[in-house]
């Protein structure tokens, strides 16, 4: 990889890299391939857990980059299996469970969900459901009240330095630092690259922003991402394939009009 890559990719996971169903991220790998073959970092940015995301960044041969997890609330360093500590999390549920019985009760998050409950709400198998409930850093969950309570519980937590992200299915409690902060962090390690960013949900769009090209990925499960704040004068592309093949495609599109390994991949179809 060169000292000073031209660029340094960030990208979303579930709905984006990884199928919103099925979690698969093979149509994406020639692409992958592609950014490996010019040398192009590229950190992984999810709300999952350092639990799970270690074995994904492993499987995907992305284990020398760090990644960022739980939304930006944690840093899985690059080559590191797990993170370590739980305080922030512990601090997190006692704010949480400090609130009045009335804007409390309507959030369920992990802490408070079975195993066999998270793999049904998130599709995934119980054992990979068991790494997401292994939170460290955030606390997602899923609010059973209307708006006007949600608004309520947001300024509640606000008050106890607890931020809340909207994500692909979930609503995502921490404190502190975004995708975005985490990205600014790592890029300082690669001084003159620019920053290409993929996302597909609100708690995409600080990292969308931070970026020198965005990639918004089309995801028919949620209203489209509204406009950027760079839009009309950074480049942004919206796919219309989602998830990983409009991530294969938008990076293909970006290699080639910069003139980075252009030659594609015999398996992209």
């Amino acid at each position: 990889m060169p000292a000073n890559p031209p660029f340094l990719v960030v990208t979303d996971l579930d709905g984006t890299l990884l199928d919103h169903e099925s979690y698969d991220a093979r149509p994406a790998e020639p692409a992958l391939a592609r950014l490996q073959a010019a040398g192009i970092p590229v950190v992984l940015a999810s709300s999952k857990t350092a639990a799970e995301m270690a074995p994904l960044r492993a499987a995907l041969g992305l284990a020398r980059f760090p990644a960022i997890v739980e939304n930006g609330a944690g840093l899985l360093p690059s080559g590191a299996g797990a993170a370590e500590g739980d305080a922030d999390y512990r601090r997190l549920r006692a704010a949480l469970d400090d609130l009045p019985p009335a804007l409390r009760a309507p959030f369920r998050g992990f802490a408070d969900m079975s195993v066999p409950e998270i793999a049904a709400l998130t599709g995934l198998p119980e054992e990979d459901a068991a790494l997401a409930a292994r939170r460290q850093f955030s606390e997602p969950g899923a609010w059973g009240g209307d708006e006007s309570l949600l608004a309520a519980f947001l300024e509640e937590l606000s008050r106890r330095g607890v931020s809340a992200r909207e994500g692909g299915r979930f609503l995502t409690l921490s404190f502190g630092a975004s995708k975005a902060d985490r990205l600014a962090e790592i890029a300082q390690a690669y001084p003159g690259a620019g920053i290409i960013a993929l996302g597909d949900a609100p708690n995409d769009r600080e990292m969308l922003e931070a970026a020198d090209i965005a990639v918004v990925v089309a995801n028919p499960h949620r209203p489209p991402l509204a406009p950027l704040a760079q839009e009309g004068t950074r480049p942004v592309i919206r796919t219309e394939a989602p998830g990983p093949q409009g991530w294969n495609a938008a990076i293909h599109q970006i290699l080639e009009t910069r003139g980075l390994s252009s030659t594609r991949s015999r398996s992209d179809g």
